[in-house]
C-alpha cells in the first residue's frame, strides 16, 4: 500500500535545550573527573541529589492518609494556595488580610510564568514585557509563546561582575509608560547578583514614576540569603507601596520537589473586588492548558507550611542548604586565590544563591569540558550545588588552567 502524503515531512530539528544538553553530555561522560555544574538543582557534599528530612516524613503521612485521586480544582488545594500567599507575602500581609490577593496552583516555575505571560498578554493588551540582560534562558521563549512583545534592560555589568543599576534605571525610564517588567525577587539567575534593599527602592520609585506592571519572578525564596523573610523583601517592598503585580513562586528548589512541579501564581490587585474576577480568569486560562494541577506535592507543601514544627524543620533544612553553598563560594575564591588565577574572583562570594556568573568566555568554558570534563553553560554560568570539599580545589584549577591558557 502506498504511503499517504507526507503531512510532517517538512518539520526542521528544533535545537535542543541548552541546560538539559548539558546534562545529557555530563551522563554520557565515562571520565571519572567529571563534574556537573550545569543543572540548577542542589547537590550534597557527596554530589548527590537531596530529599529534605521533613519532606520524606510528611510524604509518608500523604501516603497513609489515603488521599483519593480525584481532580484538584482548577486552582489547586486551597491550603496550599493559602500558605504559598502567606510565605510569599508575610503571614501579616495586609494585601491577603483585604482580599487583594489572587492564588492559584501552578505547574512549578516555569507553569506559573507561562500563565501569568498569557494572563498579562489578555489583560495588559499591548504592554510590552521588559526583560533583563542576561535572564534565565526560558523566560523569552515563555512570552514569546504567549505572544508578549519583549524589550530588555541592562543588568549585568562586566567590568565589574555586579549590577549595572544606572543602566537598568535608565532603560526602565526610557520604556513605554504601564510597561511589565520582569524582575527576578533573589538569586537573580544567571548572575547570583541582586540589588540591595536600598536600590530595591530606588527600583521601586522608577517604576512608580513610569506606572510600570511588576512581574516577578520568585524560583529561590530561602536559597539565596538562607532566610525566608529577607529573600522576599522586594516583593513585599512593592505591595507596601501599593502596586498592583504578578509573582510566580517556585517550590522546586526551597522544598526539593522539581519533578513534583508545584508552584504558584500569585496577582495582587488594588481593589479587593477584582480578586474574584482575577481568579476566574486565571480559571479559565488553565482549564485549556492543562486542566487542573498536582496534589502530591502539593500536600507536601501544605502540610509542611501550614504546621509550625514541620515549618521550623524546614527552615532549618532550607538554611543549612543555602550556608553548604555559601561555604562553597569562600571555599572556591580561596582555591583560587591560592593558585594566584589572574582577575579579581570576588564576585564568587558577593553574588548569592545556586549560580555563580564567573566570567568565562565560551571558548574557555569549551576547554572546561573538552579538557578537564567540567560541564557548564556555554556563558560561564556555574551552579554553586555542584561543588564540594572533595572537588572544589580540581574545579578551581581548571578555572586557573582555562583563563591563562585561552584568551578571553
Amino acid at each position: 500500500m502506498a504511503p499517504t502524503a507526507a503531512h510532517l515531512g517538512n518539520i526542521p530539528t528544533a535545537a535542543p535545550d541548552a541546560v538539559f544538553l548539558t546534562k545529557a553530555l555530563y551522563m554520557a561522560d565515562k571520565d571519572e573527573r567529571k563534574v556537573d555544574l550545569g543543572i540548577g538543582a542542589y547537590r550534597t557534599e557527596e554530589g548527590k541529589p537531596l530529599v529534605l528530612k521533613v519532606v520524606k516524613k510528611v510524604e509518608h503521612a500523604v501516603v497513609n492518609a489515603n488521599h483519593n485521586k480525584e481532580y484538584s480544582p482548577i486552582a489547586g488545594e486551597p491550603a496550599f494556595c493559602s500558605a504559598s500567599a502567606k510565605l510569599m507575602f508575610g503571614a501579616g500581609s495586609k494585601a491577603i488580610k483585604e482580599g487583594r490577593v489572587a492564588t492559584v496552583q501552578s505547574l512549578s516555575g516555569t507553569g506559573s510564568l507561562r500563565l501569568a505571560a498569557e494572563f498579562t498578554s489578555q489583560f495588559l493588551k499591548g504592554s510590552p514585557v521588559l526583560i533583563s540582560v542576561p535572564t534565565w534562558g526560558n523566560h523569552n521563549a515563555i512570552f514569546t509563546k504567549a505572544g508578549v512583545k519583549q524589550m530588555t534592560y541592562k543588568y549585568w555589568d562586566a567590568k565589574s561582575r555586579g549590577l549595572n543599576l544606572a543602566g537598568m534605571l535608565d532603560d526602565l525610564r526610557a520604556a513605554p509608560n504601564k510597561s511589565c517588567v520582569l524582575l527576578h525577587v533573589c538569586a537573580h539567575n544567571p548572575t547570583g547578583v541582586d540589588p540591595t534593599f536600598a536600590q530595591w527602592k530606588q527600583i521601586a520609585e522608577v517604576m512608580r514614576e513610569k506606572d510600570h506592571f511588576p512581574f516577578f519572578d520568585c524560583a529561590y525564596q530561602g536559597f539565596a540569603t538562607g532566610s525566608l523573610d529577607n529573600d522576599a523583601y522586594a516583593v513585599r517592598l512593592f505591595v507596601d507601596l501599593g502596586f498592583e503585580m504578578v509573582v510566580c513562586q517556585s517550590f522546586a528548589k526551597n522544598f526539593g520537589l522539581y519533578a513534583e512541579r508545584i508552584g504558584a501564581t500569585h496577582v495582587v490587585v488594588a481593589d479587593p473586588k477584582m480578586t474574584k474576577p482575577v481568579l476566574s480568569q486565571l480559571e479559565v486560562i488553565i482549564r485549556p492548558m492543562y486542566s487542573n494541577p498536582p496534589r502530591h506535592g502539593a500536600h507536601i507543601v501544605a502540610a509542611i507550611l501550614n504546621d509550625p514544627k514541620l515549618f521550623k524543620e524546614w527552615d532549618e533544612e532550607l538554611a543549612g542548604m543555602a550556608g553548604r553553598i555559601k561555604s562553597m563560594r569562600t571555599a572556591l575564591l580561596s582555591e583560587l586565590k591560592k593558585k594566584k588565577t589572574p582577575g579579581d574572583w570576588t564576585h564568587v562570594t558577593s553574588q548569592i544563591g545556586m549560580f555563580s556568573y564567573t566570567g568565562l568566555t565560551p571558548a574557555q568554558v569549551k576547554k572546561m569540558i573538552e579538557t578537564h570534563h567540567i560541564y557548564m553553560l556555554s556563558n560561564g554560568r556555574i551552579s554553586m550545588a555542584g561543588v564540594n570539599s572533595k572537588n572544589v580545589a580540581y574545579i578551581a584549577n581548571a578555572i586557573h588552567d582555562c583563563v591563562t591558557t585561552v584568551k578571553a
